[in-house]
């Protein structure tokens, strides 16, 4: 019999029987604060506050309110677990998706009778239509203005559907058929389609795809320069399965839905119309964003009137916690590859690894693994940097580090800051660049010399490379190399 296509069930499927990576609780719990307050503590990870830890995925099958629902979230949280789930070694991710970024392999679309994501429909048109009962969208805090769809992947096109393109946007449900959906301006092309609508004040429609393989989400999350206007991201999923991501025409909208996706909200993003974002709750956050802080709630969030929810039978609601190592998968890795690929081609064979961190959220921080084969090399771990920050505006502090240290060990990362490095000789730092609005150390009252306007920042370069002259006398202590150690422990 042959293996049913790649989706959320099919990778549960294969973590249900590893205690380490998966567990679900029939205890009630309340989605409101309660949901994410628990997995704070089970497995959260990232920046969220402490105490919290790396660990399994949760599956919580009884949601107070929502009877027929289950709702998972951590799925992302582990980079070990994106790994085993894309049957690929944690370590060498960023270059698995540079890989698969440059080999995509398109969507195809499946007729009806083919697309499990349509097994139940409600439309806004039918009696009670109310998406707060119908979509078990948990909320991060007690603070937070409202429920959130942290991790609904939207599938838009231009006008003339010439092109195409999925991203991930922070969506508040602020009634009973409408979303507010933060776009960042000058980030994403699903903002550019919609201005697009908006110029020509029409309607723009949109599905919002929920409960997914993870290499559709992690896949939706790469941006430019590394996927251009008008590459659609389903390929990048296609080319990690070896298998084309399954799409099916919307039934109250002209726009695709992916097939087998858990639940799908169908609307249309209204030209010239915004919401306050807290407008149910005046608290003056969203919700906690990467970086650990709350975000401030926006005035003018763009407005998705919805038309339908469609869902599968015993559907599953997927979340994420803002600031949890989940987005450190979904946003670092990405982030990752396209590094290895800005700089191999700039300076080929000289970063033979990226590591963004959970430390800087995934957006903020990378670790580059540098390789010097001659004293000609010397000074281009800095070019490394520099590249990384040309191309990343989001991307605050670089650390750089030679072929012998484990970037995914924060330890021996700053042991190189303690041994290898020199503050007056080995510290760049860049003033008045641009970087990611979230930061809420980049605001003008913080620094009124350098920072100008909300958003810009200092970058900084750590450079704990070894010179290329002095290698010799930076050799670490050398232990005898033990094939079978293991049995020690048996």
């Amino acid at each position: 019999m042959a293996e049913q296509p790649w989706d959320l069930r099919r990778v549960l499927d294969e973590l249900k029987d590893d205690p380490k990576n998966y567990h679900e609780t029939d205890v009630e719990v309340d989605p409101n604060a309660e949901l994410s307050g628990v997995y704070r503590y089970i497995g959260a990870g990232g920046t969220v506050q402490r105490p919290t830890q790396e660990g399994p995925a949760m599956m919580f099958n009884n949601v107070k309110g929502f009877p027929d629902t289950r709702v998972l979230t951590g799925l992302m949280a582990s980079r070990r677990r994106v790994g085993k789930m894309f049957h690929h070694d944690y370590k060498t991710l960023g270059q698995f998706l540079n890989d698969s970024v440059s080999n995509p392999v398109a969507p195809v679309t499946v007729p009806e009778n083919e697309a499990p994501a349509h097994e139940v429909v409600y439309k806004a048109t039918d009696e009670g239509f109310d998406i707060r009962k119908l979509v078990a969208a948990p909320t991060n805090t007690p603070q937070d203005a409202g429920p959130y769809i942290t991790v609904g992947v939207v599938f838009g096109s231009s006008m003339d559907k010439s092109k195409s393109d999925v991203t991930i946007h922070r969506m508040v449900l602020e009634d009973k058929d409408k979303l507010g959906i933060y776009i960042m301006p000058g980030g994403r092309h699903i903002g550019a389609f919609a201005e697009e609508y908006e110029k020509a004040n029409k309607p723009m429609p949109i599905t919002i795809n929920i409960g997914l393989d993870p290499a559709v989400t992690i896949g939706a999350t790469f941006e430019p320069p590394t996927t251009p206007f008008g590459y659609n991201e389903l390929g990048v999923a296609g080319a990690i399965r070896n298998e084309a991501v399954q799409l099916v025409d919307g039934i109250t909208v002209d726009e695709k839905a992916i097939a087998r996706s858990e639940y799908t909200l169908e609307g249309y993003i209204m030209p010239n119309e915004r919401i306050q974002e807290d407008i149910n709750t005046h608290t003056g956050k969203a919700m906690p964003e990467f970086p650990g802080y709350d975000g401030d709630a926006n005035p003018a969030l763009q407005v998705i009137k919805v038309t339908a929810v469609t869902h599968r039978n015993d559907a599953i609601m997927q979340s994420v916690i803002g600031p949890s190592e989940e987005h450190v998968s979904m946003a670092g890795i990405p982030t990752e590859a396209s590094i290895l690929q800005l700089v191999n081609r700039a300076i080929p064979g000289k970063v033979t690894n990226v590591y963004n961190p959970p430390a800087g959220g995934g957006k903020l921080m990378t670790i580059m693994q540098i390789h010097k084969d001659n004293e000609a090399d010397e000074g281009i771990q800095r070019q490394a940097a520099l590249l990384a920050f040309s191309a990343f505006k989001e991307l605050k502090t670089v650390i750089l580090v030679d072929e012998d240290v484990d970037i995914f060990d924060m330890n021996d990362v700053i042991w190189t800051m303690n041994t290898r490095f020199q503050a007056d000789q080995d510290l760049m730092v860049l003033s008045g660049m641009r970087n990611h609005p979230l930061d809420p150390s980049e605001r003008p009252q913080y620094d009124p010399k350098s920072i100008r306007f909300r958003g810009m920042s200092s970058k900084l370069v750590i450079d704990g490379t070894v010179p290329f002259d002095m290698k010799d006398q930076f050799e670490r202590a050398q232990f005898m190399e033990v094939e079978d150690w293991e049995k020690y422990l048996k």
